[in-house]
């Protein structure tokens, strides 16, 4: 199979923005791995067998309930134990599984960075595939510079589903996906940019980026926790609007 090349990345901590619920927070982070590049149509046609059009180009139109099965799929074909069970449309994650999975929102932002402040961790242009490139389509990985941690593509070229809920008091079950398309511009390609879909929902520019590492506990870890995602969901709650945060 195709090897899943994966980055160590340093414990530290990183702020995150929510602009809709005009929210900033802080999160520690222990050390994990995740993918140098966003998981390609080969690896997912190696992983489900099917055929693969464009096989080094990243994998698209996957739903977030495809890339957490995407997760245990290749938590299977090295022989780790599976991050996530299902009990139909509803996912559990064991922290404790050090089984592919995908990032937390918190893990995916720090690990953009790599130590940067701004909205990109270098010129846009050098960096990422966005509008300005005039392509039609996802650019095969690793076409532009990495970051500092050794990363390719995470801004632009596709988005990248995350684990955590978006805003469950608006959006119910809907899904964080971060890092900006090959269709975007300047605006959205950004490292604290948020968006997010429902479970089902695939569209032609968003793909997924592997994580590993397991912690201790059952319902809580890397800035995400259940008990969280509960209070957020209080349909009392304020309910902002506006999408992306100016940085």
């Amino acid at each position: 199979m195709t090897d899943i090349e994966m980055a160590r990345i340093a414990p530290g901590r990183v702020t995150l923005h929510d602009a809709r619920r005009k929210r900033r927070w802080t999160v520690e982070l222990e050390g994990f791995e995740i993918g140098v590049y966003p998981v390609t149509q080969e690896l997912q046609a190696e992983l489900l067998g099917e055929p693969a059009r464009h096989p080094r180009r990243p994998a698209t139109d996957v739903s977030w309930l495809r890339a957490v099965r995407l997760c245990n799929a290749a938590s299977e074909w090295e022989g780790l134990d599976a991050a996530y069970t299902f009990d139909g449309e509803e996912v559990t994650w064991h922290v404790d599984s050090d089984g592919y999975r995908l990032p937390t929102e918190a893990e995916w932002e720090y690990a953009c960075r790599a130590g940067s402040t701004g909205p990109h961790y270098g010129p846009l242009a050098e960096v990422a595939w966005t509008a300005a490139d005039g392509v039609s389509a996802p650019q095969e990985i690793g076409g532009k510079l990495p970051n500092l941690n050794g990363l390719f593509d995470t801004l632009g070229n596709v988005w990248e589903w995350c684990w955590d809920l978006l805003d469950p008091a608006r959006y119910d079950q809907y899904r964080v996906f971060r890092g900006g398309g090959y269709a975007d511009d300047a605006w959205s390609v950004r490292a604290s940019t948020r968006r997010g879909g429902a479970p089902r929902m695939h569209h032609d520019d968003v793909g997924v980026r592997f994580a590993r590492g397991g912690f201790d506990g059952t319902d809580a870890a890397q800035g995400w926790s259940a008990r969280a995602d509960r209070e957020r969901a209080d349909p009392d709650g304020p309910l902002p609007s506006g999408w992306t945060p100016r940085r």
